[in-house]
């Protein structure tokens, strides 16, 4: 499993427009082969930050998704993107 986590900055007069054009990504995140979770949203505290999380059975489905990617207009309103990816050997319920 893959696990794509971190944040990224953006414009806090920009943040509601960069979420409302990603609706369509998650949206094709979520059918895309491969995909267990996917979610960007805003972050409670800091008005110019969003959070991203996502969850993939491999590193291949990661690939075939991220030749997509993001448009220019939302990649040129991204200040500092810190996202990184996890290699998951194992996994435990919390509940």
């Amino acid at each position: 499993m893959v696990i794509v986590a971190g944040q990224i900055f953006v414009n806090p007069a920009q943040r509601e427009r960069y979420l409302a054009d990603c609706v369509s990504v998650v949206e094709q995140a979520r059918r895309a082969e491969g995909c267990l979770d996917f979610s960007i949203t805003a972050d409670l505290l800091e008005p110019g930050r969003i959070n991203v999380f996502e969850r993939w059975e491999t590193q291949e489905a990661v690939q075939t998704f991220r030749r997509s990617g993001p448009s220019e207009e939302q990649d040129a309103m991204i200040l500092a993107p810190s996202v990184s990816e996890y290699d998951v050997a194992d996994v435990r319920s919390l509940t």
